[in-house]
């Protein structure tokens, strides 16, 4: 392994304790948990077993307030389907998928399917469970490698990063990056790849970047990782709220901000005359359409808002449709293409970096399946010299993302050119270890894991029908 990333200075221990995926800070465990020391912190040793795997369904009534509202989604629900791993040793691992309402139960029930994969297991390597998972015939029949049973096998491989990180000691940016490059492609599955990117060239990117990840991480401790905000641009939003919105976003030292569009051509016309006369005229404003248009429409759409100067256009049209992206691209030109949060897997990713059809490429934690497939999305973009900034916001998403983030930047691009975290100021206090904005930018997380655990009050009153919130809704 590459040299050991020292962080005694600023680690938390966590085991977790909660009946119903709370954490609990302790000084350690008796059972060969994690235990810090003056010396620092000891990763958990011995053998373990999943004993147990616990699912829920979350619902958020976000659509009340219009939170989260666009072209497409004009009445999300904000949920998760999520699921708390627990071992013989008292570690908890956490993860969900992010959905928005309807639908929320089938999510749940497909992550409750992949039962037999985790119960009982050691599991220690994770690039094996991944394929055994992804690879089961039955199941990949479903997909394949995409849709409801890629996202649960997404919610699994992140729950046991979680608990893998738990165990470590370690935020799970800082685990990853402590890996050596052939740890790292033993990750990823790198069927479908080798026409655009082979193991040998995945780790002759790893290893470029192995000088500096030291100074790579005390940087990210120093400034943290920039973020940009969507919260001033959701399409249900009045135009007073909108100009205050954007005034608060550039007071907090955000540099950047995103509108939603797509709904009516006069209507966002005028919201990005207010925010570019909010925001000045070198403010960077990305768009996104949420898939709404047809390639042709996309493409006049966005040159009627060219005077406007968007920063990027997200999502301009079906996530699948990879030769629709690159017509856009050059009939918009020079005006960036940006997409990512519901492509499906890394196969997709690959033709449109191929294909010239992204600017920006914006991986989501929770759709493809998991920390590994995410990882080979990162070694394509950086392959392909694209920068990714992740899509973020839901349920949790930023608290996962960022991690990806800080590991892309120390361990595989080295780089922060081009690069943010998307950044919602929703939800957040629903979770234990939420994400830090200071400065327009994400704090390093320091504690142990993922990021993904919940609240036990929250997990209780938002159950859907019949925690307290939902059954007062519903009265």
């Amino acid at each position: 392994m590459s040299d050991r990333i020292d962080t005694r200075e600023d680690v938390t221990v966590e085991t977790a304790g909660s009946e119903t995926g709370g954490a609990v800070e302790t000084a350690g465990s008796e059972t060969g948990g994690t235990v810090e020391t003056a010396e620092g912190v000891l990763a958990g040793v011995g053998a373990y077993r999943i004993t147990s795997m616990e699912t829920h369904d979350i619902r958020f009534p976000t659509s009340l307030e219009l939170d989260g509202s666009d072209a497409m989604n004009p009445d999300p629900d904000y949920s998760a389907a999520y699921l708390v791993l627990r071992t013989d040793d008292g570690f908890e691992g956490h993860g969900f998928a992010f959905t928005i309402g309807r639908g929320n139960e089938v999510q749940t029930a497909a992550i409750k399917a992949l039962e037999p994969y985790v119960l009982g297991r050691d599991v220690e390597d994770m690039g094996t469970l991944w394929k055994d998972m992804v690879h089961d015939s039955q199941l990949r029949w479903l997909g394949p490698e995409k849709g409801v049973m890629h996202m649960a096998i997404s919610a699994v491989v992140n729950a046991l990063w979680d608990l893998k990180a738990k165990r470590a000691g370690r935020p799970l940016w800082l685990l990853l990056a402590e890996m050596s490059p052939e740890e790292l492609v033993e990750l990823v599955d790198f069927r479908y790849l080798t026409d655009a990117l082979t193991p040998e060239e995945a780790l002759e990117i790893l290893r470029a970047a192995e000088p500096g990840r030291r100074e790579r991480v005390a940087y990210l401790r120093e400034h943290g990782y920039p973020a940009y905000t969507t919260s001033p641009g959701w399409l249900g939003y009045g135009d007073d709220k909108l100009r205050r919105l954007c005034k608060e976003a550039m007071d907090e030292g955000f540099t950047q901000i995103k509108l939603k569009v797509g709904a009516d051509l006069e209507d966002d016309r005028r919201r990005m005359r207010i925010a570019r006369e909010t925001c000045g005229e070198d403010f960077p404003i990305a768009i996104d359409a949420n898939q709404r248009w047809d390639v042709d429409t996309a493409i006049a759409w966005v040159n009627a808002l060219a005077e406007f100067r968007p920063h990027w256009v997200e999502e301009p049209t079906s996530p699948d449709d990879v030769l629709g992206h690159a017509a856009i691209a050059r009939g918009i030109a020079p005006i960036p293409v940006a997409t990512g949060e519901h492509v499906q897997n890394r196969m997709v990713f690959k033709q449109l970096l191929q294909a010239g059809a992204i600017s920006y490429l914006q991986i989501d934690a929770a759709r493809v399946a998991g920390v590994n497939e995410n990882v080979a999305i990162l070694l394509l973009a950086a392959k392909f010299g694209v920068p990714v900034c992740p899509h973020a916001g839901g349920v949790g998403l930023c608290e996962l993302v960022q991690h990806l983030s800080m590991f892309d930047y120390v361990a595989v691009s080295g780089s922060l050119e081009g690069k943010v975290i998307e950044y919602v100021d929703h939800l957040h206090e629903h979770f234990v270890d939420p994400v830090v904005i200071e400065n327009g930018a994400y704090v390093a997380p320091s504690r142990p894991g993922f990021g993904a655990a919940m609240h036990a009050a929250s997990i209780i009153d938002y159950t859907y029908p019949d925690g307290p919130v939902w059954r007062s809704l519903n009265g």
